[in-house]
């Protein structure tokens, strides 16, 4: 009960804290994206895919090998040597 209070409050915290990185933006690319054309803008949008897409994959892949991994003992044999069980 009290970690989950704990991880409960954590991310509330780190939820209040990000609203004001919301409104941050890039004077530049505001401008420039307000006078683009619909070229550039798909352009942008395909960027942005771009940039989100690889760390995502990244992400998720290390997820599955620590899962995966998570199960894996090690245990001594009968000489001592040590060997990996799956």
């Amino acid at each position: 009960m009290r970690k989950s209070l704990g991880l409960v409050g954590i991310t509330l915290v780190m939820l209040l804290t990000a609203l004001p990185a919301f409104s941050q933006n890039c004077a530049l690319c505001y401008t420039q994206a307000a006078s683009a054309g619909a070229k550039m803008i798909q352009a942008l949008k395909s960027g942005i895919l771009i940039l989100i897409i690889p760390p995502t994959l990244g992400s998720v892949g290390m997820i599955f090998v620590m899962r995966h991994k998570r199960h894996q003992t090690r245990r001594a044999g009968p000489a001592g040597e040590i060997r990996e069980d799956w």
